[in-house]
């Protein structure tokens, strides 16, 4: 017996540790089944804590139906809707007292400012539950600017001025719903350069909503100049000229000087059209200091073959006449990118040719007197690209523009962007570009890259430069590219 009775003892002692073992392992499984279990639950919770405020209110329905928040923006916003559509109709009479209808246009103002914000709670509610509820709120896919916020953010607190910050929110549609472009929100850009000029953009930004805006043409320009361009838009009223007259009419306006009473000459050395026209001021617009003189210096260009005189006048001009008899018939539409007062568009108007020109203000108002000769001038720097679709234009002239400063990488990006916007066929019509001569086969270079079929092509010493300098002037059409 006590033999029998020792081996089951010991039979018991050698189980004992293996049912422990097989109990202690269920019981860590147990345990790590829970651990997991809590961590996913406070996970959850700190994930909702995120992107969802500490309240009921805002908390999505889990049955796809608008949640108590969206019903109740959706009704201030409908409040707000029917209080705009009251001020604008107050307003439509003409027989309101005045001080009452700037504070009614002031209120307007203020509801559309608060319905903008509301629009922007709307559109954020909406999304975090659209995120796991694919609600039909945001059917359509969100700003791309508001998938990732840090950069945007980071744009938007950058400035100081309200304005600023205003201007570079994300503009959510009225309701958030999809606009005709399949878009449901806004974003309006402005020139990287911007965020380089801070103080000057910020004084420039700095203003009474629905007054008029200070003065400040020129450093608008000094902005888009220095690549702050495009700039923002502005919610104040461009300052007019004091005594604003009727432009001349059209057959009288493309040969004759403008009133002086139509232009706002501040920031000008010159105070009027015809102490430009006698060039009594040469310096800050150098490159077309005769170009006001319509008469003498403006009339003959692009009209008259050019008898080429070394002693007096040396250029390269071509006849606008010859030009487009290269593609006869074809040519209707084109851009001229120059400085200069809008003459090759008024000759070219004489050929039922359609010519935007594109200039800035340099030191003389050219877009004014462009546009009261009764032509369409288009204020755009070298910076931009052109605001055109792609294949569009017949032709792109440019004189005395892209010159011997131009950087090779820029101009590389300045005719890549004109080969977009001619159609296969266009002409490119390069005139008086001029160089040192040591540059001139680096120039030539990048304009024999675009692979164009040459009709002119021409190269004369510039003779004010001893030499050192030539003009270069060309007219190619663009290849077909099939491919």
């Amino acid at each position: 017996m006590n033999h029998y009775a020792k081996s089951n003892e010991k039979v018991v002692r050698m189980r004992k540790p293996n049912d422990f073992t097989r109990i202690g392992f269920k019981k860590g499984v147990y345990v790590l089944i829970c651990l997991l279990a809590v961590t996913a639950i406070f996970l959850s919770f700190t994930t909702l804590s995120r992107f969802y405020p500490q309240t009921p209110l805002l908390f999505p329905s889990t049955h796809g139906e608008q949640t108590p928040a969206v019903e109740l923006i959706d009704n201030i916003i409908e409040k707000l809707v029917e209080q705009i559509k009251g001020a604008e109709d107050s307003t439509s009479g003409s027989n309101q007292h005045p001080e009452l209808k700037a504070m009614t246009l002031k209120h307007k103002s203020f509801l559309e400012e608060i319905l903008g914000l509301m629009g922007s709670l709307k559109t954020s509610v909406a999304f975090h539950k659209g995120k796991s509820h694919q609600d039909e709120f945001l059917a359509a896919e969100a700003h791309p600017l508001s998938r990732g916020n840090q950069t945007h953010n980071e744009a938007i607190e950058f400035f100081l001025t309200e304005e600023i910050r205003k201007y570079a929110m994300v503009k959510p549609n009225r309701l958030g719903k999809q606009n005709f472009m399949g878009v449901n929100g806004t974003f309006m850009s402005m020139g990287h350069a911007c965020f380089f000029m801070k103080d000057e953009l910020e004084e420039y930004m700095d203003y009474d909503v629905g007054d008029f805006c200070k003065d400040d043409w020129k450093q608008a320009q000094r902005l888009m100049v220095n690549g702050c361009d495009p700039l923002p838009r502005r919610r104040c009223f461009s300052r007019a000229p004091k005594l604003y007259t009727n432009p001349l009419p059209i057959n009288e306006s493309m040969w004759k000087l403008p009133d002086d009473c139509n232009v706002r000459w501040s920031g000008y050395r010159c105070k009027s059209f015809a102490c430009l026209a006698a060039n009594g001021e040469r310096k800050g617009f150098f490159k077309c200091s005769d170009c006001f003189n319509l008469s003498h210096h403006e009339a003959p260009r692009w009209m008259q073959s050019v008898h080429i005189n070394q002693a007096v006048n040396l250029t390269s001009d071509f006849v606008i006449e010859e030009v487009l008899s290269i593609k006869e018939g074809e040519i209707r539409i084109g851009l001229d990118f120059s400085v200069g007062t809008g003459t090759f568009a008024a000759r070219m108007r004489e050929f039922n040719v359609t010519i935007v020109s594109a200039t800035i203000n340099l030191g003389a108002p050219f877009s004014e007197m462009i546009a009261l000769r009764g032509l369409l001038p288009l204020y755009l720097t070298i910076n931009q690209r052109l605001p055109f679709f792609d294949n569009t234009l017949d032709i792109i002239h440019s004189t005395r523009f892209l010159d011997g400063w131009i950087d090779f990488v820029l101009l590389d990006f300045v005719l890549y962007d004109w080969d977009r916007v001619l159609r296969p066929g266009g002409l490119l019509w390069i005139d008086s570009f001029f160089c040192p001569k040591k540059d001139l086969e680096d120039y030539l270079d990048a304009f024999r890259m675009l692979r164009y079929k040459k009709h002119k092509w021409v190269m004369v010493p510039k003779m004010d430069k001893d030499g050192e300098e030539v003009f270069f002037s060309a007219v190619m059409e663009k290849p077909p590219r099939p491919f």
